[in-house]
C-alpha cells in the first residue's frame, strides 16, 4: 500500500504544487502526495512550466485548502513555509509531521530570465530534499 503525504503552503499556488508533482513522478510506486494551503489561490503558471521542463504535467493540478482533507490520514504531513508551519492543524494517528522550508520564488524581482532560473533553483532543491528523504522510507 502506498504511503500518503500531504504537502502544506500558504497559497498552495508553487512549492507544495511541485513538490506533489515531483513526488507522484519520481516516487509514485510507493507514495501518493497531494497539496494544500492554510488558503488557495491558483497554481502558478510558472511552476507548471517549470515542472514541464522535467516533462511533469501538474497543469491541471487546482490550488486547494486544508479542509479539502480534513478527517483524512495521512502518513506524513509536511510543511513548506513557515506560515503553513504555524498554521498546521494537528493530525491524530500515527502521522510525521515536520517542516522542510524552501525559499518562495514567486516572490522573486527581476528579469524573466532571474525569476525563471530561482523557480528552477526552488524546484532543483525540492526535487533533490523529497528524493534524498523519501528514498530511505
Amino acid at each position: 500500500m502506498k504511503k500518503k503525504l500531504l504537502f502544506l503552503c500558504t497559497h498552495n499556488s508553487c512549492r507544495s504544487q511541485m513538490a506533489e508533482g515531483i513526488v507522484n513522478h519520481c516516487l509514485g510506486d510507493r507514495f501518493q502526495a497531494f497539496s494544500a494551503g492554510t488558503e488557495a489561490t491558483r497554481v502558478n503558471p510558472l511552476a507548471i512550466r517549470v515542472l514541464a521542463e522535467l516533462d511533469i504535467d501538474i497543469s491541471g493540478h487546482r490550488s486547494k485548502t486544508m479542509d479539502e482533507f480534513a478527517g483524512e490520514s495521512f502518513d506524513y504531513v509536511i510543511t513548506l513555509c513557515g506560515d503553513a508551519n504555524e498554521k498546521c492543524p494537528l493530525f491524530f494517528g500515527r502521522v510525521e509531521r515536520m517542516h522542510i522550508g524552501f525559499h518562495d520564488p514567486s516572490k522573486t524581482i527581476g528579469t524573466d530570465e532571474e525569476v525563471m532560473a530561482d523557480f528552477r533553483k526552488v524546484r532543483d532543491e525540492i526535487k533533490a530534499t523529497m528524493l534524498e528523504f523519501f528514498e530511505a522510507k
